[in-house]
């Protein structure tokens, strides 16, 4: 059984291009749209925009992070996908927040709130669902458990704990069970080795990033056939009127993967 993920971190639903210039007080505060000779910066509301990419992607499971609490179930509908959303930061008063964040987007950027978004493509459904992770069925009597995690930003220390409270939990809960385990862990390797080597020796999770890198797709049980790759900034852009507006400030990370022997 072969199956392609993709982790990525959704920017709150915001669009990054690569030009700071377009980053102006006047967008942001008037949600004016700013263009230069190849990209455009908007600051509106960018869900058809997010649901039209992730839709014609190609992947069986998306592990969606910073993603806006009301994105989960048109991003599921749109993509013929199953959703398991987490609430994470920022969600008391939704309706206010949402209501803000539907007419000026990067005026309250990561105030909205955000959740984990989980995606499984039929024929894969889900068998059980705990907050941090869920059970999804490959094919008849072959199971694989997927944990979705978004880690303290800008505080190693503080990140490296949450993904090894959040590994052992998963490895707990997995069995004996295959399991990816991904997201925004915001620790690189090269920086942080010894919570990867904690991650390899006492969980079995490992994977091939980038040095450099702070979105993981990690495996236990599972063979990698193509390793994880972040996706070309092009992948996450679309045509609009002449110029690319590129999605998200991270880029997506997809691997593929079969089942190993335990």
């Amino acid at each position: 059984m072969e199956f392609t993920a993709v982790s990525w971190n959704l920017f709150h639903g915001r669009d990054f291009p690569p030009d700071p210039a377009l980053f102006t007080w006047r967008s942001r505060l008037l949600g004016i749209e700013e263009r230069n000779a190849t990209h455009v910066q908007v600051n509106r509301e960018l869900l058809a925009e997010f649901a039209e990419l992730l839709a014609g992607a190609e992947w069986d499971v998306a592990l969606l992070q910073e993603c806006p609490p009301r994105f989960a179930a048109p991003l599921a509908e749109t993509c013929g996908a199953e959703a398991h959303r987490v609430l994470t930061s920022r969600n008391s008063l939704s309706p206010l927040r949402t209501a803000v964040a539907r007419r000026n987007p990067d005026l309250i950027a990561s105030g909205e709130g955000g959740s984990n978004v989980t995606l499984v493509r039929s024929p894969f459904g889900v068998l059980e669902r705990l907050e941090l992770a869920i059970r999804i069925a490959l094919a008849e009597g072959t199971d694989l458990c997927i944990a979705n995690l978004h880690a303290t930003n800008d505080k190693p220390d503080l990140a490296a704990a949450d993904v090894l409270r959040a590994a052992e939990a998963a490895s707990n809960w997995a069995g004996d069970s295959p399991l990816l385990f991904g997201g925004d862990l915001n620790l690189r390797p090269a920086e942080d080795p010894a919570a990867f080597e904690a991650l390899r020796e006492r969980f079995k999770l490992d994977g091939q990033a980038h040095p450099r890198a702070i979105d993981h797709l990690l495996t236990r049980n599972l063979e990698f056939i193509e390793a994880p790759n972040a996706l070309p900034p092009e992948r996450r852009e679309l045509f609009r009127d002449g110029l690319h507006l590129r999605l998200s400030d991270h880029a997506p990370v997809q691997a593929r993967f079969k089942m190993g022997s335990p």
